[in-house]
């Protein structure tokens, strides 16, 4: 990643700034090679040019050349640009470089001497988080989201250093810093949500939409892969109930595949089906789907208005690891009840939470809801649904630690329709 570069202006064109005007230009167009030739010939001509040492510095780095830029840096500090923004690209590379202390230390200045620089705050967190310095980390961001109070990635970042520090054993630090986000950032998803698990506070009846989306569209290039890492099971799970209940598919059904992320169920459901109809928050997520070529239909929209707007539509709904992000299901359970045909099956996981909690259903650090048996069968109970299957198994590694939770099979009744 490139350093932040600085405009040079002169009322002359003396020759060494031309061509430094001429090496940003190139820097700009993604050539960074042949800008670092002019930048050298334009400190040949004036070595005092700071801002043009930064410059230089920047192009340096996208060519990987990093020693070469951090003495571009030091140059153009040496040379008096004092405002932050060579220290901030100087302790950026040094980052990079695995030079955590000295990083450190450069940081330091570059916010002491621009301390409204919400991106240096920022990437201090990030080294802070790289040193497993949490706390640290987290204030970081906390200045970084006051200065800039509706940047994602800022959010992103404290929300995943809160849970690590819940984690490791900072739990009142956590819960602390979490009320304070949640407090001064009441309408963001993320604060509301993860905010709430961390600081063990009532969060909402479900996971927020744009929660969802955004946790979603930022993990789908990687998705698959790192629920291969945690052996992730659900798919599986829900093939065996359904080949128990259907040992010989008949590719008669009207299949819903509800939260179906890039398309993990779709293999084992499309025997099954003779119109095969996807639906997700997240269009990184589908475009992951609509690659694997098995849906007839794919569609970004929230579960339960879409359900409510099929009535009688569906023989199958599926749904691996969706009803993690509601904590009260009743809601959801009605909706697909209206949207499956009597007859109609509904198969599903969630994770488990043992009824020693005393709670129906409660939101973890990790911002997932689990659910107790009892409640997930009294919840379809109320709804219509004569739960037929209710296995335990485990879902996935978390940490290292097994995820229990349970694998249902539900059938809406004939009688009375």
């Amino acid at each position: 990643m490139a350093g932040s570069r600085l405009s040079l202006r002169s009322r002359g064109e003396p020759p060494a700034l031309r061509l430094s005007r001429q090496a940003d230009a190139l820097a700009a167009a993604g050539d960074a090679a042949a800008a670092a030739g002019l930048y050298v010939r334009a400190l040949a001509i004036d070595p005092t040019l700071a801002g043009t040492h930064n410059n230089h510095g920047n192009a340096l780095r996208v060519l990987g050349r990093l020693d070469e830029a951090a003495a571009a840096y030091r140059a153009a500090i040496a040379r008096g640009l004092d405002e932050g923004m060579a220290h901030y690209n100087l302790a950026s590379l040094l980052r990079q470089a695995e030079r955590h202390g000295e990083a450190d230390d450069i940081f330091r200045q570059a916010l002491a001497l621009r301390p409204c620089h919400a991106e240096a705050w920022n990437n201090w967190g990030n080294l802070m988080r790289d040193l497993e310095r949490y706390g640290d980390a987290a204030m970081g961001y906390r200045h970084a989201l006051a200065l800039r109070p509706d940047w994602s990635d800022a959010h992103d970042n404290l929300g995943a250093v809160l849970y690590l520090l819940h984690e490791q054993g900072g739990e009142k630090e956590a819960a602390a810093l979490a009320r304070w986000w949640r407090r001064d950032h009441p309408m963001n998803p993320l604060a509301r949500h993860i905010g709430a698990a961390i600081a063990g506070e009532a969060a909402d009846a479900r996971a927020p939409d744009d929660y969802v989306r955004q946790t979603f569209d930022l993990f789908a290039e990687e998705f698959d892969r790192k629920l291969a890492d945690l052996d992730y099971r659900a798919p599986a799970l829900l093939a065996g109930l359904l080949s128990d209940e259907s040992p010989v598919p008949s590719g008669t059904l009207d299949v819903l595949d509800a939260g179906c992320g890039t398309g993990l169920c779709a293999a084992f459901l499309r025997p099954y089906a003779r119109h095969l109809t996807g639906v997700d928050l997240s269009e990184g997520m589908l475009e992951r789907a609509d690659a694997r070529g098995l849906y007839d239909d794919l569609q970004a929209v929230e579960l339960v208005a879409f359900l409510a707007s099929r009535p009688k539509s569906f023989d199958l709904a599926v749904a691996a690891d969706v009803f993690c992000y509601f904590g009260a299901l009743e809601d959801v359970f009605s909706a697909a009840g209206e949207a499956l045909r009597p007859g109609g099956l509904l198969v599903f996981t969630v994770e488990e939470l043992e009824p020693e909690d005393g709670r129906p259903y409660r939101v973890a650090t990790h911002g997932r809801y689990a659910h107790t048996e009892s409640y997930v069968r009294a919840a379809l109970a109320s709804a219509g649904w004569a739960p037929t299957r209710c296995d335990r198994d485990r879902l996935r590694f978390e940490s290292g630690a097994p995820v229990n939770g349970l694998a249902v099979l539900a059938e809406r009744p004939t009688r009375g329709v």
